[in-house]
């Protein structure tokens, strides 16, 4: 599929390319794209971010007894994280809800970010999904070493019992940095195989067309978006309990 021209990309590498190419050659980087060197999906990456950063100060800004709209559905968000984590890691979950409730809505907002007109899916890009699948991977590795102590996390890879610690070490080893790259490729390979049928029908038959597979688009955004952080919150139920399995 052709390279896309979005004004905002356009825009920002007008404004900021000069600087990152400076960079680039400082670091001994060479652009592949000197005349583009800031990507699409880094700049819709930093548009997802800001706007997220942006709608949700505006949710808790002012918060008021007798909730608002806005308010309310920020509190309805807030509860639907909670709950996961709850419900899967117990109630030690409840300090995972910034990280889960981050990267979730990060996600979902990326998946639908190209049904808009002048913007591009960052998730249809295999940096950005292998990225917030390695963040993910780092972070429940941390949190479980942080809960047990990297001895006692590290013997829960070698299974129930010692002499069994041959077989299961390695398995468990593979499985886990196996995690990082289903998390990414089927999030990936979905948002993409999406934003490229949505394009091919738009480009045949404007207008009408398209409208049932971009409102079915939505709907595949947000499972996607469940899947990708409901296996989030079960790995780090996994490292946390890590102690308790064994």
């Amino acid at each position: 599929m052709g390279e896309h021209h979005f004004l905002l990309v356009e825009l920002i590498n007008k404004i900021f390319g000069k600087i990152v190419l400076l960079f680039y050659s400082i670091v001994g980087i060479k652009a592949s794209n000197p005349a583009k060197p800031i990507p699409p999906h880094v700049v819709f990456v930093f548009v997802i971010v800001l706007f997220i950063i942006v709608f949700f100060k505006l949710v808790v800004r002012k918060p008021k007894i007798l909730p608002s709209p806005l308010q309310s559905f920020g509190e309805f968000v807030y509860t639907m994280f909670e709950g996961l984590l709850v419900d899967i890691v117990g109630e030690k979950g409840k300090k995972y809800v910034p990280m889960i409730g981050t990267i979730g809505l990060f996600i979902f907002f990326s998946n639908i970010a190209g049904l808009f007109p002048g913007l591009e899916s960052p998730t249809s890009n295999l940096n950005v999904t292998a990225g917030a699948a390695v963040f993910v991977f780092i972070y429940y590795n941390f949190q479980g070493i942080k809960e047990h102590g990297i001895l006692k996390y590290i013997r829960h890879f070698a299974g129930p019992y010692l002499w069994l610690a041959p077989l299961f070490f390695p398995i468990e080893i593979i499985s886990h940095l196996s995690r990082p790259l289903s998390l990414s490729v089927r999030l990936f390979g979905n948002i993409m195989g999406e934003d490229m049928v949505i394009l091919i029908l738009a480009s045949l038959v404007p207008f009408i067309v398209p409208l049932p597979m971009m409102a079915l688009a939505i709907f595949t955004s947000f499972v996607q978006a469940m899947v990708f952080t409901m296996l989030s919150v079960i790995y780090i139920a996994g490292a946390v309990a890590a102690e308790e399995e064994h």
